[in-house]
């Protein structure tokens, strides 16, 4: 790497045979296709949802009509963010706006990438990442207010995900507004409360993508 290079902070899930989903998304299987032995090459099989690991949510998710990822620009999923640190929430906690302005008040012009860090990440590989806290429309619609584009959070959902049912507020307050949310961000301990990010979806034109999910720092 160049010494003038920043170095970057993986924020995403790696992608893995049997890795946890969303209950009830397609589960993830990656095995051989091919061999070196047998066909000369080495190649993998894949199947999974648009939804596994680290990933987008396209407005079309669930809003009938709504933008997909063929409408969603890379300048979008690029640029400054801020992390907001809410730790000891417990499980299935709705957590509202005095939760997020817990470390004092939040500017009230933000920058368009606001990532929450609840530090549910490291529950992924467990059944507690299903019990995660979820954040309270009424703080998403402020955070839109103030400027936010892209909500990155460190669980399943911004959502309940626990006992099921149909109703996702949050989900409807931003992609309703045609924005975007990321799902299971990891890493966000390793980069500071203002920081550079990039979300690098594959280039799918469905209603939503895995990413690659980079911090930029300097």
């Amino acid at each position: 790497m160049h010494a003038d290079a920043p170095r970057l902070v993986d924020l995403s899930h790696r992608v893995r045979d049997g890795m946890p989903v969303y209950p009830g998304d397609p589960e993830v299987s990656i095995g051989p296709a091919l061999t070196v032995d047998a066909d000369g090459v080495d190649v993998a099989g894949i199947r999974m949802g648009s939804h596994t690991g680290t990933h987008v949510d396209a407005p079309s998710h669930t809003v009938v009509g709504g933008r997909t990822m063929a409408d969603v620009g890379l300048d979008e999923l690029v640029g400054d963010a801020i992390v907001l640190r809410v730790p000891g929430l417990a499980d299935g906690e709705v957590y509202g706006w005095d939760r997020l302005e817990a470390r004092g008040p939040l500017p009230e012009r933000l920058p368009s990438i606001v990532l929450i860090d609840t530090g549910w990440a490291r529950w992924f590989d467990d059944e507690r990442r299903t019990r995660h806290p979820a954040l309270a429309a009424g703080a998403a619609e402020e955070l839109l207010r103030r400027g936010m584009r892209v909500l990155g959070v460190d669980t399943l959902s911004p959502d309940p995900t626990a006992g099921g049912g149909a109703a996702f507020p949050v989900h409807e307050a931003v992609l309703g507004s045609g924005r975007l949310i990321v799902e299971n961000v990891t890493n966000l301990d390793a980069v500071p409360d203002r920081v550079r990010v990039g979300f690098f979806p594959l280039r799918l034109a469905g209603d939503g993508a895995p990413v690659r999910a980079v911090a930029f720092l300097d």
